[in-house]
């Protein structure tokens, strides 16, 4: 396998038939679980596709220690990670091209811009097209449907600012950011002590993000009226944050898995692509909250 020019091309395998079963399980599990049906199937799909992912990166990974792959194949890695990272970016952009819509322009037609001006303000006078949108269009006629949130989430000021649990997520956020490049450093020039330091930091930093988001989510709900239903907001706000969330937690497991194999001997100065690749994918988190800080919280 020393020829640039050989590709390693493996046994059959049950892993891609099972994958796109359970990839189906989940697709139909979460169509049903809208309707408030359909969990078990959901859950199952869940499962299914957690084993095959363990099962096959492990064979994966057997394969690589075992010195069976080429130049060619770990480029298609390389290709691989970066159109998985691409379509990521992609996802976030619709959210955040959402977000962009409706500040700047559904707002403003709302509020009575435009030709149809004269029509909105008979349906809801009064209404003040401010965000973050405190009460909802419906609120100002009576309507109790989506009841707007008491508080938002933007910047307090600079007098609670050391209270803001969004600073402190992005302070941990970007600190993670750089222990895991000081990781990186460490393994490319084969000093495993650091490196399983700094991952391992870089691991509990990803688990304090997530707790505070946690705390964060908490103090939203139950202090706050900022809920799912609270209107564009809540549900703007919930959705990016959300969804965020569950990259971060994604990103903290497979950085985990990767201190477990550094914990094991595993990467070398010239072989450390699993590591590399689980890095590049925290960097796109990173940057990601970095738009929602400015975005969501700062500009609210």
């Amino acid at each position: 396998m020393s020829s640039d020019s050989n590709y390693y091309v493996p046994e059959q395998s049950p892993y891609p038939v099972v994958t796109a079963l359970a990839m189906g399980l989940l697709a139909l599990g979460g169509g049903l679980a809208v309707q408030g049906k359909g969990m078990l199937i959901l859950t199952l799909g869940l499962v299914l596709l957690a084993v095959v992912f363990y099962l096959w990166f492990g064979t994966v990974i057997k394969e690589n220690m075992a010195g069976m792959t080429s130049p060619q194949l770990k480029r298609s890695y390389v290709w691989g990670m970066s159109w998985f990272i691409f379509s990521e970016v992609m996802f976030f952009a619709a959210f955040f091209g959402a977000l962009f819509y409706i500040r700047v322009y559904a707002m403003p037609w709302l509020g009575g811009e435009g030709d149809k001006s004269d029509m909105i303000s008979l349906i809801w006078p009064g209404f003040q097209p401010e965000w973050p949108l405190m009460v909802n269009p419906d609120q100002v006629v009576g309507g109790e449907k989506f009841v707007g949130p008491e508080k938002n989430m933007s910047f307090p000021g600079w007098g609670g600012v050391l209270g803001w649990l969004p600073l402190w997520n992005t302070i941990v956020l970007l600190t993670s950011s750089v222990t895991v490049h000081w990781a990186h450093h460490a393994i490319k020039h084969n000093d495993r002590s650091k490196f399983n330091l700094w991952l391992g930091v870089t691991v509990a930093l990803g688990a304090i993000f997530l707790v505070l988001q946690y705390l964060e989510y908490h103090h939203a709900y139950a202090d706050m009226g900022l809920t799912l239903e609270s209107g564009i907001y809540g549900t703007t706000f919930f959705m990016l944050t959300g969804f965020h969330g569950f990259h971060v937690t994604m990103g903290t497991l497979m950085l985990f898995i990767q201190w477990i194999r550094g914990l094991k001997g595993h990467f070398s100065a010239d072989d450390q692509f699993g590591f590399e690749a689980c890095s590049w994918y925290w960097h796109f988190v990173d940057v990601v909250w970095l738009g929602l800080f400015i975005f969501v919280y700062v500009l609210g």
